[in-house]
């Protein structure tokens, strides 16, 4: 598999990122247990980006079967490493082609929305592996919604290699996205402080019935 630039840095920063404590616990179990009471025992289930497999191990037990996917072979080999239960996989590949295995009940996609090349097309793709009915489990950054500072400084940290290549989003070009790719919104709030990392749950409607 070619390793792109962006492939470099995550797999660059890996073992720094799986050492760093989470800033907001409160807020990331609030998110786990949102999640976790969204699935059911019977679920197949795909997590787009899953970094170091947290989340992945946090909500496999809950459901039949858990498939992780990361486009970093670092963080997948760390996720690897780590107990987890049996009915969880962890896979390197990338947004484009992590839909083998389809189609599932909930796919996640938990900051990484904003890091993909075709935001349009990965949603499209999330859509049409999903079972009628099925949710899309989301959290993006938009940093175009962000302080001028703060978009000045990550772009200086790009430019040296400390900040990965994102998107500049918008809430409302997410929301539009979303609505685009055929999803209907079900639930949208924020787990801490940063109201420019929406949490967004969306559903794929069920054919209707005549």
């Amino acid at each position: 598999m070619t390793v792109d630039k962006n492939q470099k840095f995550w797999n660059r920063i890996a073992d720094r990122y799986a050492a760093r404590p989470i800033k907001d616990t409160a807020a990331y179990e609030a998110l786990l247990a949102d999640a976790a009471s969204r699935l059911q025992p019977g679920d197949k289930v795909l997590e787009i980006g899953c970094g170091t497999g947290g989340t992945a191990i946090h909500l496999a037990p809950a459901v039949a079967s858990f498939t992780a996917t990361d486009f970093s072979a670092e963080m997948i080999r760390i996720a690897q490493a780590k107990p987890a239960p049996d009915n969880l996989r962890f896979v390197v590949r990338n947004a484009e082609h992590a839909f083998d295995g389809g189609p599932f009940d909930a796919i996640l996609a938990l900051n990484v929305l904003h890091l993909v090349n075709d935001l349009p097309g990965i949603l499209a793709g999330i859509h049409a592996n999903l079972r009628p009915g099925g949710l899309l489990i989301s959290k993006t950054w938009c940093f175009a919604d962000m302080g001028l500072k703060l978009r000045l400084l990550f772009r200086v940290l790009r430019t040296f290699g400390m900040f990965p290549a994102a998107n500049s989003l918008r809430i409302p070009q997410l929301q539009q996205a979303i609505d685009d790719a055929g999803f209907e919104v079900v639930d949208q709030r924020c787990f801490g402080a940063h109201r420019q990392n929406p949490y967004i749950v969306a559903r794929k409607p069920a054919p209707a019935t005549a």
